[in-house]
């Protein structure tokens, strides 16, 4: 939560059936007041401006489920890893059952060498689930 103290007050006027879904989402999950609603609104709005930008680098958590017994799979995720021109900043593997792995691979880079890695480890034979969750520098 953000310091009071560096808050600033703004009025918005919103049809009825506008502020109805505003209050059923708030309250439906589970935040505090409408304000902390429209905030997390905001910094979803900016991390998609951002992440449709070119020059900036943003950050992603690409969540990943594979069957290891895949032959060369675990080999290929990491070689594509190694060799891409984001940054791989940490990795977690966690093994679900004797075939299947779970991975997320939190990356830095440009929005578009991000999409590629994503499509390039999504689209492997083996890869059974894929997800990427987009981030940025937050806004103040």
């Amino acid at each position: 939560m953000t310091d009071s103290k560096e808050l600033a007050r703004v009025t918005v006027s919103l049809p009825e059936g506008l502020l109805k879904e505003l209050d059923k989402r708030y309250t439906d999950q589970g935040y505090a007041s409408r304000s902390e609603l429209v905030r997390d609104m905001i910094r979803e709005k900016l991390v998609e401006e951002r992440w449709a930008g070119e020059h900036e680098d943003v950050f992603g958590v690409l969540t990943i489920s594979y069957d290891h017994h895949q032959r060369g799979l675990t080999e290929k995720i990491n070689h594509i890893q190694h060799h891409s021109y984001i940054n791989v900043l940490c990795t977690t593997h966690v093994h679900l059952d004797h075939h299947h792995c779970l991975e997320t691979i939190i990356v830095r880079g440009k929005p578009d060498e991000i999409e590629q890695l994503v499509t390039r480890i999504g689209g492997m034979r083996g890869v059974r689930f894929s997800k990427l969750t987009r981030a940025s520098i937050p806004a103040m």
